[in-house]
């Protein structure tokens, strides 16, 4: 049968199935169908996809599972990642990448002085530049392949914590198209995000707020008490934390502007973050109500901390983690519940993340979510065995991009959208297929999946060539839904 046939074939039924009621799994014998049907929904959101392995235990007992992923999460976040050799420059000291980022900026200068005509009798530039020039693109495409990586392979990284770290990395997005934030994306996603990704919220702020990734993306290390910049403050308020109806004024921004000065980076200094007192307004300002004056850094550390803390806050970051884990329009009451939580524990995310894994709403057949594009590659990845080799990192970023959704490519810092008005279209599908089946090539079948494929799906795979069938296993409605 022809591939393009069996594609359109397959398309028909996936857009058939997304239009109708959810799919429900069909169970092998060892377990009941609902303990089938809470596994995948478990292992496909507080992960990627499960693993032959995770499989048996999370359909032995879903939920008592799920609740140990959160533990199991936390205490992976306080060890380091384990990096794999090609790409663990990525997580060098950030003093090493700062000053390895200003080698590369110095090494360009010299290469645009070399492609000037020279003056008669100047003597040639020396040729010290070779290898400096494409540190940051290097560092961003090591980055990117270490979250496939990390999203894919049980071995290399918690799939929560995975999970978790794309969560934060989109609600306190950076872009890696904007030239200085290249070569900090994967120390940032390291040691801002994902080393805080279970803690208290206030303290990821803060690590996110000081990290370079965030200081240029936002143009915070610009701001001083004599050109100041409202970036960041702004965007801080509204995306960050208290969100666009949190009861701050343009005037709460300009304040937290003023409180912010000083906060920079030092490259020529070989600094990731520096506060430099003589850039810092040293005069008073009040930020919703609460005064600041001439405290220095603790002034930024305490308002950003007092904005972390407030119940427009709680209520913001519990809807994104509700959104995101739950269903597209999560309940009021699911939100509130977790906003309570938020504010009981100081912004406790573990906290936030087991009253909402011990929700109803949570298990809910009628909670569905569609795998972004990010998802989707990662659950493939995982069900392939993890990432093998460059192959595999080459043809999930480049599926990435034509989805729409390349790995840090966002370039405003709201984040990309993880809905299913999104990402859900004919044409994203037919990407998806195409995906898969190329996936499917050089990876051995995934015979474990199918308890958690429905019948008119396992039925629907039978009747296509075996070569095909992992792809379309892959491709199918079931597989895109978590």
């Amino acid at each position: 049968m022809p591939r393009a046939f069996t594609v359109n074939g397959l398309l028909a039924l996936m857009l058939a199935s997304f239009a109708s009621s959810a799919v429900q799994a069909q169970p092998e014998a060892a377990f009941p169908e609902a303990n089938v049907a809470a596994a995948w929904r478990a292992s496909s959101r507080l992960g990627y996809a499960p693993t032959a392995a995770s499989a048996q235990a999370a359909e032995a007992a879903p939920r008592a599972w799920a609740l140990e992923q959160i533990d199991a999460a936390y205490a992976a976040s306080q060890r380091p990642p384990n990096l794999p050799a090609e790409v663990a420059r990525i997580n060098e000291p950030l003093n090493d990448i700062v000053h390895d980022f200003q080698t590369e900026r110095e090494a360009r200068k010299i290469m645009r002085e070399q492609a000037k005509p020279l003056p008669a009798g100047a003597p040639p530039t020396p040729p010290e530049v070779a290898g400096h020039e494409n540190f940051s693109r290097e560092m961003a495409q090591s980055a990117a392949a270490w979250r496939l990586m990390a999203c894919s392979d049980p071995a290399l990284e918690n799939p929560l914590l995975a999970r978790m770290t794309e969560f934060w990395s989109n609600h306190l997005n950076v872009f890696v198209g904007k030239g200085a934030v290249r070569p900090f994306v994967g120390h940032y996603a390291i040691n801002a995000i994902r080393a805080h990704a279970l803690g208290r919220f206030e303290d990821l702020l803060l690590a996110s707020a000081q990290h370079p990734a965030m200081l240029f993306y936002l143009d915070q290390a610009q701001s001083n008490n004599r050109g100041l910049n409202e970036n960041y403050a702004r965007e801080v308020m509204e995306l960050h934390t208290l969100g666009v109806n949190g009861g701050y004024t343009q005037n709460d921004v300009h304040e937290l502007a003023r409180i912010l000065t000083g906060w920079t980076v030092n490259l020529k200094g070989g600094e990731g973050f520096r506060f430099a007192e003589r850039l810092h307004d040293k005069d008073s300002k009040t930020l919703l109500g609460h005064s600041y004056a001439n405290q220095g850094i603790l002034e930024g550390e305490e308002a950003l901390r007092f904005l972390a803390r407030q119940p427009a806050t709680a209520h913001r970051v519990s809807l994104r983690l509700a959104s995101f884990f739950v269903a597209d329009k999560p309940s009021p009451a699911l939100v509130d519940r977790l906003s309570k939580t938020f504010l009981s524990s100081r912004g406790d995310i573990r906290a936030v993340m087991r009253k909402l894994v011990e929700s109803p709403e949570f298990w809910a057949a009628d909670s569905r979510l569609f795998k972004t594009p990010l998802d989707y590659a990662c659950s493939v990845l995982t069900a392939a065995g993890g990432v093998k080799d460059r192959r595999d990192v080459v043809q999930s970023l480049g599926f990435l991009a034509q989805a729409g959704q390349p790995m840090n490519g966002w370039q405003t810092p709201d984040g990309y959208p993880t809905d299913a008005t999104t990402w859900l279209a004919p044409e994203a599908l037919t990407r998806r297929a195409d995906y898969a089946l190329g996936m499917a090539q050089r990876m051995s079948e995934p015979a474990y999946l199918n308890a958690f494929l429905s019948g008119a799906t396992q039925q629907r795979i039978a009747r296509e060539p075996a070569q095909l069938r992992t792809g379309l296993m892959l491709a199918s409605p079931d597989f895109m839904r978590k």
